[in-house]
């Protein structure tokens, strides 16, 4: 099955075991990840905030355009990588999302991985970092690439500062910016490194 096919039956699952999740009450406050689903990139924020739950589209309001400007100041067009959340539905007063909020959405976003299967993952902020990445603190790895086993597979994570966060001083939205200017670099080099990469996914995979 393509995989449009695989993420709109996935989409259309979500929208009907909605009664079974937090913070929704209809299908209608479900916020879906869009873009290209053969993206070697995928972004991942927290939750939906006001504007985003009015157009059911992911980054529309003030963070998002500042997440859409840069990937077009580094030479990358929004439409062409694939942006999600790691909570669906915004949460009240856009407060953080919990725990068991997170663990409810995370089989979907788990799919959504699984499906696009992109070459490097970019968190933005704490809580989409903390779901690959424990026991770290986002201003010490922000920029820093990380290679982990995840479900039988190898990917490489990029934790970079939410979006909202480089709205708040000019040297944040700097150092937001330098951490995307390294995502081409970082493609070519895993590009280069794509035989090992394969071998060491099939081990992992042998051994899991």
């Amino acid at each position: 099955m393509p995989k449009s096919s695989q993420i709109k039956k996935l989409q259309k699952e979500l929208e009907l075991e909605v009664s079974d999740l937090p913070l929704a009450k209809s299908a209608s406050d479900i916020v879906h990840g869009e873009g290209s689903v053969d993206s070697e990139i995928v972004l991942i924020g927290e939750a939906p905030g006001y504007h985003e739950s009015v157009q059911r589209r992911p980054f529309v309001g003030r963070s998002g355009q500042l997440l859409r400007k840069t990937l077009i100041a580094v030479g990358l067009q929004p439409e062409t990588v694939w942006i999600s959340n790691i909570v669906k539905v915004r949460p009240p007063e856009n407060r953080d999302p919990t725990p068991d909020e997170i663990l409810a959405f995370r089989p979907y976003l788990d799919k959504e991985i699984e499906i696009i299967s992109p070459k490097i993952i970019v968190t933005l902020g704490r809580f989409s970092m903390g779901k690959f990445l424990k026991d770290v603190r986002i201003s010490q790895v922000h920029g820093r690439l990380h290679k982990i086993k995840w479900q039988r597979k190898i990917l490489f994570i990029l934790p970079m500062y939410h979006p909202a966060a480089a709205l708040r001083s000019t040297k944040m939205k700097q150092s937001f910016l330098a951490d995307f200017e390294k995502i081409k670099k970082i493609l070519k080099w895993i590009d280069s490194q794509e035989e090992s990469i394969q071998l060491e996914s099939n081990i992992a995979d042998t051994l899991l």
